[in-house]
């Protein structure tokens, strides 16, 4: 390891990578892939949290295959629902792994909320997820009904390609997108890429590892949507990153392009947080506002402010 490693000093983040390096260690993605979901749903576990008082979840399939989970709190205050994409880096997780957020999500916001279980690589390389998420979306937006799109770090690349492919069906129910420390294309050689190349929790040998996994097509706007050459027309955004963080200047810039071209954006870099940080909002002072300003920024797409 390098003595000049990147490493935030908030104690409670620190704790938080430790513990989570306890159950998935720093070189995971030299493991075989069955031994990473393994490590990885372990992970997930040491991470619960208590559901809140009165949601409830269903589970369903979309087109009798693709595994949905719909979080409907006590209290919903709009029609507005959020679809939320899970991370993992294409290749772990599941509606298990993201329960407990999306159902503090759902709550705190006051809104619907369905996630996916799309197909994982490298057993269903690219298009597999995409196209899942994609069915998805369209079966959510058959009622009319305004629809937020919201993922992260993997589930956050999904998402905004989502949003792309939409507005190129015209499908104009899409009324927000909400991205959490998203991969969007960058170029792995520069900014944060070289910055945070060793950051705890993600690394850029990380990324390129789950970029050769996916198999996606260097050239596709929707697989890596810094490569769009249009942004205008696209919904308000609240983009959120991690200061140490690889992926933070794919954040960075997408929320500039987006403004340029006329979308409405808040963006946030949360100062002491490192990929992953969701999973940190009970432990670390840090993720705790980090997510709580996230609740506020699905609210105010959502009209529930």
């Amino acid at each position: 390891m390098s003595d000049h490693r990147p490493t935030p000093t908030e104690p409670g983040i620190l704790a938080f990578h430790k513990r989570c390096e306890d159950f998935y260690p720093a070189d995971a993605v030299d493991a075989d892939i069955a031994q990473q979901r393994v490590w990885y749903n372990a992970l997930c576990a040491e991470f619960d949290a208590p559901s809140p008082a009165g949601l409830t979840r269903q589970d369903e399939r979309v087109d009798g295959r693709i595994p949905v989970r719909r979080y409907r709190p006590a209290e919903i205050a709009t029609q507005t629902r959020v679809f939320y994409i899970h991370g993992g880096g294409f290749v772990v997780g599941s509606l298990e792994s993201h329960d407990a957020i999306c159902a503090e999500l759902a709550h705190a916001a006051r809104v619907e909320l369905v996630s996916v279980d799309y197909r994982l690589a490298p057993e269903h390389v690219w298009p597999a997820a995409f196209d899942d998420c994609f069915e998805v979306l369209q079966s959510l937006l058959a009622d009319g009904r305004p629809l937020i799109v919201a993922g992260d770090s993997a589930g956050g690349n999904l998402a905004a390609g989502m949003v792309l492919k939409a507005r190129a069906a015209g499908l104009r129910s899409v009324v927000g997108q909400v991205l959490i420390y998203p991969g969007l294309g960058g170029d792995l050689k520069s900014g944060s890429y070289a910055e945070m190349a060793e950051a705890p929790g993600l690394s850029t040998a990380d990324v390129a590892y789950y970029r050769e996994v996916l198999k996606a097509p260097s050239d596709n706007a929707f697989a890596h949507p810094l490569k769009a050459d249009d942004f205008s027309g696209l919904p308000p955004a609240y983009i959120t990153s991690a200061h140490f963080d690889p992926l933070r200047d794919d954040a960075a810039d997408y929320a500039q392009r987006l403004i340029a071209d006329g979308v409405n954006v808040t963006y946030r870099d949360e100062p002491q947080m490192i990929h992953a940080w969701l999973r940190a909002r009970h432990m670390s002072e840090g993720a705790r506002e980090g997510f709580s300003q996230l609740c506020r920024g699905v609210s105010a797409l959502a009209g529930t402010l």
